[in-house]
């Protein structure tokens, strides 16, 4: 008899990527804690997952970009009980433009939610899963993370430091039967790059979809991966930025990106 599946949590399950891992995670009958700003999203989700796959899911409604979202989410993490399977780290914008034109604000809470909220939950659900000797932490990074991005400075390097966090976070766990991994989607056929304003590139550039990131994160899972770019362009970033000289490398991102961000701003 084997154990029945445990908690998952997901953050910025409202839509997306998010929402693909959530309806991964229903599918395999893992009880659900969905975390986004927007309710009534949240909300249908809810309904419709907890229907077709006979789950129960809860909701909460938090900006993890503040203090107040993040201590929201902990909260809501422990009132749930039962042991806690799965988390993934989600949530997360990004911006286009020069970093003196987006603005201090913006560019602030960008590293608020995609690193602050990162670490905070990550550090928050570790401890436990450790002491009960099981888990996965997974953490959406993205292609951008492997080299600087002029036009998207603050963006990418947010990207960085979400997989190198979940690199040494990976190799800490060895031995102890919890799981991290960082995948880093190319660009995905998603709303984030409306919503945020980072480009997904030339229309020729294929879009991956949202459910072939969460299972090539799962794929990588089985085979004992810590990191993994999914997507044709993202594995193309990975093997250009390790192979071509640094200055190279952001002098092509910058000049690519500069256009997008001027084609945005017209």
């Amino acid at each position: 008899m084997t154990d029945a599946p445990g908690l998952a949590v997901v953050t910025g399950a409202s839509s997306g990527i998010g929402l693909a891992f959530a309806e991964r995670l229903a599918a395999m009958g893992h009880p659900l804690l969905l975390v986004a700003r927007r309710e009534g999203l949240l909300r249908d989700i809810t309904r419709r997952l907890a229907s077709a796959h006979g789950i129960d899911v809860g909701f909460v409604v938090a900006d993890l970009a503040t203090d107040d979202g993040r201590t929201t989410c902990r909260e809501a993490v422990d009132a749930v009980g039962g042991e806690l399977d799965t988390v993934v780290l989600n949530a997360g914008f990004g911006a286009a433009g020069t970093i003196a034109d987006i603005g201090r604000e913006r560019q602030v809470q960008m590293v608020s939610l995609n690193c602050d909220a990162v670490v905070d939950l990550a550090c928050h659900v570790v401890p436990g899963m450790i002491a009960r000797g099981r888990g996965t932490v997974i953490v959406v990074s993205s292609a951008a993370a492997f080299q600087p991005i002029p036009y998207t400075a603050t963006y990418a390097a947010t990207k960085a430091f979400e997989l190198f966090f979940t690199e040494a976070l990976a190799t800490e766990l060895r031995g102890t039967g919890v799981r991290a991994i960082a995948v880093c989607p190319g660009p995905a056929a998603t709303e984030f790059g409306q919503a945020s304003g980072v480009s997904a590139g030339p229309r020729w550039i294929p879009r991956e979809s949202a459910a072939g990131v969460v299972a090539a994160t799962f794929h990588a899972l089985e085979r004992g991966r810590v990191w993994v770019p999914t997507g044709g362009l993202a594995r193309i970033t990975t093997i250009v930025a390790s192979v071509l000289p640094r200055r190279f490398v952001v002098w092509g991102a910058g000049a690519l990106h500069r256009k997008f961000a001027k084609a945005r701003s017209h």
